[in-house]
């Protein structure tokens, strides 16, 4: 009994020491007899029993490292504080167990360095506007030493960038008076705009002014000059009919009777006018006369 429970303790540690299950996205480093003899896989693994063990355990997933909060000085003398992540991945386990004791704190340490250096060779406003370069430098300059460490850096990315209170306050200042100096040109612009619209407004009205008037004076022109042509016309129609008139038998003395009523006729407004004196000629009793002396008094009216 004794011996079959050394037996089934001697089988447990035998299968434990030999058989290991490894995550995904994890790679296990192993030692045998204290060298290093090789990376154990996602998956189930054999191992020798009491000869293997497994030394080291990675993690090949992306990690994101907080770099730690430091004081900066730009090309200019001003102090700045900044701190920021690192991202990296475990590319190689071997290299990341035997290439730094410790590639974590390695990494931390050497992007610190890296970023006092890249800040020190710009101005202070320099660094606000080119984080992006300052965060590709930090990336290239700790990624090719991680190499040894078997380690790849992916992207570093500044948090925080903090000057001293005197220099955020005169920061302060400045973007304020940009803004009070940004809002006065958009008013004077917006007065100048408003001139030039009324300016613009007030000659369109005039062009269309004039326009009307021009059109105006053309329409009427036009239209005394078909009135008259329509007057001519009919008045040349009345003449040519009252020639045809007369042409035909009988014409002359119905014009000369016409003729006598309108002498008549004109004789009466004068008479009926007490300013004017009227003088008969003698020979009235005669049709001929009277036609006579009404034709006169009408070229005379005319």
């Amino acid at each position: 009994m004794e011996i079959a429970t050394i037996l089934l303790v001697i089988t447990i540690l035998f299968i434990t020491q030999s058989v290991k299950v490894v995550p995904q996205q994890h790679a296990w480093v192993v030692e045998r007899l204290g060298k290093y003899t090789g990376t154990l896989t996602p998956g189930l693994n054999f191992l020798v029993p009491f000869i293997d063990k497994v030394a080291y355990k990675h993690i090949l997933k992306e990690i994101p490292l907080d770099i730690a909060s430091q004081v900066c000085i730009t090309k200019d003398n001003t102090q700045l504080q900044v701190d920021g992540i690192l991202y990296f991945q475990v590319t190689d386990a071997m290299r990341a167990s035997y290439g730094s004791s410790n590639y974590i704190m390695a990494i931390s340490q050497l992007a610190q360095t890296s970023l006092r250096s890249i800040i020190g060779k710009l101005e202070l406003d320099k660094t606000f506007e080119e984080r992006d370069i300052i965060n590709a430098q930090v990336v290239q300059a700790v990624d090719e030493a991680a190499l040894n460490w078997g380690v790849k850096v992916l992207r570093y990315e500044i948090k925080d960038l903090t000057p001293p209170a005197e220099i955020l306050h005169a920061m302060q200042q400045q973007i304020t008076a940009e803004r009070g100096k940004r809002a006065l040109i958009a008013a004077s612009e917006g007065r100048r705009q408003e001139q030039i619209n009324i300016a613009t407004g007030e000659r369109e009205a005039f062009i269309a002014r004039s326009e009307g008037e021009k059109q105006a004076v053309i329409n009427k022109a036009q239209g005394d000059a078909q009135s008259i042509t329509a007057v001519a016309e009919a008045t040349a129609i009345a003449i040519e009919r009252i020639a045809a008139a007369i042409r035909q038998p009988g014409g002359v003395e119905a014009v000369q009777l016409k003729v006598a009523e309108k002498a008549v006729e004109a004789y009466a407004k004068v008479a009926q006018d007490a300013t004017t004196t009227l003088i008969i000629p003698s020979n009235m009793t005669e049709v001929s006369a009277l036609v006579s002396s009404a034709m006169k008094m009408i070229q005379v009216q005319k």
